[in-house]
């Protein structure tokens, strides 16, 4: 209880507390909700039409091939095409499936996957069929929150679409995506974290408007590097697309799927990685504000009306490039490097990450008192410095004694085998590696015998 009366102390004197106001709903009726909510679908299947389009036609260039360019002007209609291709496809279910819940499946993925967008806010307020709304569907105070359990119940899809399906490789696949989810929702719900504590708030409206003056990516840097490999990973692409590798699993949770039922999973993984690219814009890069540079031009005009919108999609877009980039350049991880990142570095030093970051922001505020210095013409507490000297200085030297004894461990597996090798020692048969020969075999006394008596005749 010593705490409150300093607590009190210090909102008393002016302590810059930030107030962020939210989404205002007051002036949107029923049926103008319905409408945003049709637009949002809307604006999802376009895109997800022109992004497969793109990554195709990006990945030809990598790869010095055109891409998709007969279907329409510069290809622009080859996933229109290819969408219709699917749906007139035959729609088989195995013999062995739980045809209820192989239904299923799809749906689900296919459905959250559209859910967590009604959460983002894409622009200001706006004037729009004579009435003065947000470009955002719905906001709550805990939104983010909303994200996060959505993407929980969406593992469900691919998980009951891996066990109904009667068959080894979707089981194999299903169990993989619930494994690495489950492992990359905790760093990517930890990374989060620094954001909350920096606005004060888990509504999205409110997040994008505490980043009026400095965008989120800057003070929580560290953050936003843990968000897009946990992104990256959430949304089952390459290099960490382990539940669906066409190498191990032929095609993952979804090999006896065709048909529409296929093109379900396939419209989820797109929509997903708009819905945690608009998460990340909202979070790190200042939603749907204009660039810093821009924001200051006419007192704002750039930051109001529809021109929200336009920086939204922008940063939208370039998130989507970094998706393309790294399916055309990096290969599939290994399983096993996969997990072992997320749950021995990604998780314990974001942990440290978020209880540097609640020291620094409560010494901002003025609850941590003490001696200051001066730094880019900042003051910043020094107790506040040291202690984040401290725990930096204890996770290297953490990594570094944990990757020494790993080093010690594969020095010990791949130590050099040894010249000369019994091929029975085992009890079966062992053929020698290169470089390796065989010992002699050591005979008792009945091999002896019948050896003297092979000699003699």
């Amino acid at each position: 209880m010593t705490g409150l009366p300093h607590l009190a102390s210090v909102i008393a004197a002016d302590v810059p507390v930030v107030d962020n106001p939210r989404a205002d709903f007051s002036d949107t009726p029923w049926w103008l909700h319905l409408v945003k909510a049709l637009l949002v679908f809307v604006f999802l299947l376009v895109n997800t039409l022109l992004v497969i389009w793109f990554e195709r036609r990006v990945i030809g260039r990598m790869q010095q091939r055109p891409g998709p360019n007969r279907t329409g002007p510069f290809g622009l209609l080859q996933t229109l095409a290819d969408g219709i291709k699917l749906a007139l496809k035959e729609d088989l279910t195995p013999r062995k499936a739980d045809k209820v819940v192989f239904a299923l499946a799809p749906a689900i993925a296919g459905a959250m996957a559209f859910v967590s967008f009604a959460i983002i806010p894409m622009g200001p307020s706006v004037w729009m069929f004579g009435h003065h709304t947000p470009l955002q569907l719905t906001d709550i105070p805990v939104a983010v929150l909303l994200v996060l359990a959505v993407a929980g119940v969406g593992v469900y899809g691919i998980v009951l679409a891996g066990w109904s399906s009667g068959s080894t490789y979707p089981l194999l696949g299903g169990l993989r995506s619930t494994a690495q989810v489950i492992s990359y929702e905790i760093a990517m719900g930890l990374s989060l974290v620094a954001v909350f504590i920096y606005s004060g708030s888990m509504s999205t409206s409110q997040i994008v408007y505490s980043q009026r003056s400095l965008w989120y990516i800057v003070p929580a840097f560290f953050s936003f590097f843990v968000y897009v490999v946990t992104m990256v990973g959430e949304t089952n692409r390459l290099p960490f697309d382990l539940a669906e590798g066409e190498g191990e699993l032929t095609g993952g949770f979804h090999t006896e799927y065709s048909s529409l039922k296929f093109a379900m999973f396939f419209l989820g993984e797109y929509v997903n990685m708009f819905t945690v690219s608009a998460l990340a814009t909202t979070m790190f890069l200042g939603g749907w504000q204009a660039p810093p540079g821009i924001a200051a031009i006419d007192g704002g005009l750039f930051n109001h009306g529809w021109w929200g919108l336009l920086w939204f999609v922008v940063k939208l877009w370039l998130f989507m490039f970094v998706f393309v980039w790294l399916r055309g350049s990096l290969p599939r991880v290994r399983y096993d490097q996969f997990m072992r990142f997320g749950w021995r570095f990604l998780i314990p030093v974001t942990l440290a990450w978020v209880v540097v970051v609640a020291f620094i922001r409560a010494s901002q505020l003025g609850f941590i008192a003490g001696p200051t210095f001066t730094l880019a013409g900042r003051q910043y507490p020094l107790l506040s410095f040291l202690f984040v000297v401290v725990v930096a200085a204890g996770v290297l030297l953490a990594y570094y004694l944990w990757e020494g004894r790993a080093a010690e461990a594969r020095a010990a597996r791949e130590a050099a085998p040894p010249e000369e090798i019994d091929p029975y020692a085992g009890g079966y048969p062992v053929p020698p590696l290169p470089g390796q020969r065989l010992k002699e075999p050591t005979l008792d006394a009945s091999d002896r015998a019948l050896e003297k008596e092979s000699t003699r005749g």
